[in-house]
């Protein structure tokens, strides 16, 4: 049985079917932020916000009591201040929270080695061949939600559902630190009250085509005729969509991913409109993305420019090579060459990013030719040099400027970005 507050909030509080229910999905609650608390437990109870303060720095994660105020993570530092006015702003502190992270994954791969790590902070468990030896399913997310704060101090809320999807949504509305399962016969029972942004791949947009055509509830989209969601939303989305909220999601937990793109991207503190220093930075980072490519072992065939005007207008340009690549000068120029066809004319700049794409083992077929080889060997003496010395010991020149010339940003790989 489960029971809901006075809030969306709603978990399982006794007895229940959970024989069909194999999939976890377990979040950690407002992780970065409870990790923070663990080192200031005397901030617990007020609004804290993890992120940047200078320029455009963003909200990586807000407490639960800075969320009452509207305050979420992405959001504008500056606008979550404006909500709330006597936040607490900590920087974060990325070692700490992958630490924690590793302490938790070994917990569920202790329980279970069908773990499927979404994020630093989230995954899936199929717990299908675990009951013999740690229960069902249900007793199985109760045991975890108690070794994870008895052994990090940390909470987490878990769905317990048929598929992933329903589990997903099942955490969701189980936070902070609750359990929901929802029985595999219960499933639309579930689902079809929910609202439409409940599903995934529903975003502002989508959900408003669905508003404006008398869709409001997941329960709504089950009950509209295929062709004409198709007419509204085109054939692949509407499919998905209606697959989902019958409860459909034949999706199996997947222990590895295939690393689709790697990227990193900067957002300047004030927009640049000087064509030089934007391919200063895009030269940094395309070295970013090179080294991280050469770590992983992968090369990629499609380099990609994203940029996002002052106006907050965003664009990408992707060039495809002859022969794939993990040199950094090679990415670099692809990016440049975009570059310069979309950032003329002292357009306002604000975001500039930089991705590989066609991602492919560097190790997996001899190149038919290759035009980067000397770069590619000077590159790799570099990654040698670092290794011994650090990051910086060695770089091109154009990146070597004095303090006054440096430009005030915020860099982070691209969100698109698969590898982590």
């Amino acid at each position: 049985m489960s029971k809901q507050d006075g809030s969306s909030r709603q978990v399982t509080t006794g007895p229940v079917d959970d024989s069909a229910t194999p999939i976890l999905h377990v979040d950690m609650d407002a992780f970065f932020v409870s990790v923070e608390l663990l080192k200031r437990p005397d901030l617990r109870g007020k609004p804290v916000l993890v992120g940047g303060t200078a320029g455009r720095g963003v909200v990586s994660a807000a407490s639960y009591e800075a969320r009452r105020f509207g305050v979420n993570s992405a959001m504008p530092m500056s606008l979550a201040l404006q909500r709330c006015p006597n936040a607490i702003v900590l920087r974060g502190d990325y070692a700490s929270y992958s630490e924690y992270s590793r302490r938790v994954m070994t917990i569920f791969e202790e329980v279970t080695p069908l773990v499927e790590k979404l994020s630093i902070d989230e995954a899936f468990l199929d717990v299908s061949g675990a009951r013999r030896l740690h229960g069902s399913p249900a007793e199985i997310a109760w045991t975890l939600r108690q070794r994870v704060q008895h052994e990090t101090g940390l909470t987490c809320s878990v769905g317990v559902a048929a598929t992933k999807f329903v589990a997903k949504v099942a955490s969701s509305r189980a936070k902070p630190d609750g359990m929901l399962v929802v029985p595999a016969d219960r499933t639309l029972e579930f689902l079809h009250p929910l609202p439409v942004s409940a599903l995934w791949g529903v975003g502002r947009v989508t959900e408003q085509a669905l508003t404006r055509i008398g869709l409001r509830t997941v329960g709504d989209v089950a009950a509209m005729p295929p062709d004409a969601l198709e007419r509204a939303l085109g054939p692949a989305l509407a499919a998905k969509l209606g697959h989902l909220a019958m409860g459909v999601d034949a999706r199996d937990v997947v222990t590895g991913r295939e690393e689709k793109s790697i990227g990193h991207e900067v957002t300047f503190h004030y927009d640049l409109t000087d064509l030089g220093q934007l391919r200063r930075e895009l030269l940094r980072l395309s070295d970013d993305v090179a080294v991280r490519m050469r770590r992983a072992g992968l090369v990629g065939r499609t380099v990609v420019l994203k940029l996002r005007y002052g106006d907050f207008r965003t664009v990408t340009r992707s060039r495809t090579l002859g022969e794939p690549t993990d040199v950094a000068r090679r990415i670099y120029d692809e990016a440049s060459a975009a570059l310069g066809e979309l950032a003329g004319d002292g357009a306002r700049i604000r975001l500039i990013g930089v991705r590989a794409e066609q991602l492919r083992s560097s190790g997996s077929g001899a190149m038919l030719w290759d035009p980067d080889e000397e770069w590619r060997e000077a590159e790799r003496t570099i990654d040698e040099v670092t290794a011994r010395f650090g990051r910086g010991a060695v770089r091109p020149a154009s990146l070597v400027r004095p303090a006054t010339d440096r430009i005030e940003s915020t860099r982070r790989r691209d969100p698109g970005s698969d590898l982590r």
